[in-house]
């Protein structure tokens, strides 16, 4: 048995690109740069080296989800990963990509792209927006007593925090 799931995020290094197969399905391809932290061997320095992954959404979600991502909006992306080869020109290539199953928007509307329900800390990290509140119906004839309402306890992330 083996396993064939990718978990990446960072940030979108070109505009979505939306095509459409003769079949009618929807392909929507973008980049995504995300670093490695490596140690320099000459000064023993970490620095980040990017690694840029291609992506692919395929179907129903391809057209609505291009509206919403723009180049240097920041997502975690779940798929699987894809290999690709072919001959062009005598001159074999191949490729890897991801296969999207899942995007979530790290970016708030207010930065590149569109994302929802993130806002920007004073730090640059992301956390959750607070979900809005409603107001329930009069209560019936026998009221039931009410649950507190509970929130998931804020973390304190930082770029600093994650490995890549």
């Amino acid at each position: 048995m083996s396993i064939n799931r990718v978990n990446i995020s960072g940030n979108l290094t070109r505009d979505p690109e939306l095509k459409q197969t003769q079949g009618g399905t929807a392909i929507l391809s973008f980049g995504v740069a995300v670093n490695d932290r490596r140690r320099n061997p000459q000064t023993g320095e970490w620095e980040d080296v990017p690694n840029f992954v291609d992506c692919v959404v395929f179907g129903n979600r391809a057209e609505p989800l291009s509206r919403f991502l723009s180049k240097g909006s920041k997502v975690a992306i779940e798929g699987k990963l894809r290999y690709s080869s072919w001959e062009r020109d005598g001159q074999k290539r191949s490729k890897l990509e991801v296969v999207v199953d899942e995007v979530e928007f790290l970016s708030s509307r207010s930065q590149q792209g569109g994302g929802q329900g993130y806002e920007p800390r004073n730090n640059g990290a992301y956390m959750s927006s607070p979900s809005p509140s409603y107001a329930a119906p009069a209560p019936a004839a026998n009221p039931q007593p009410q649950r507190p309402v509970q929130t998931p306890p804020q973390a304190d992330v930082y770029d600093e925090d994650i490995p890549f």
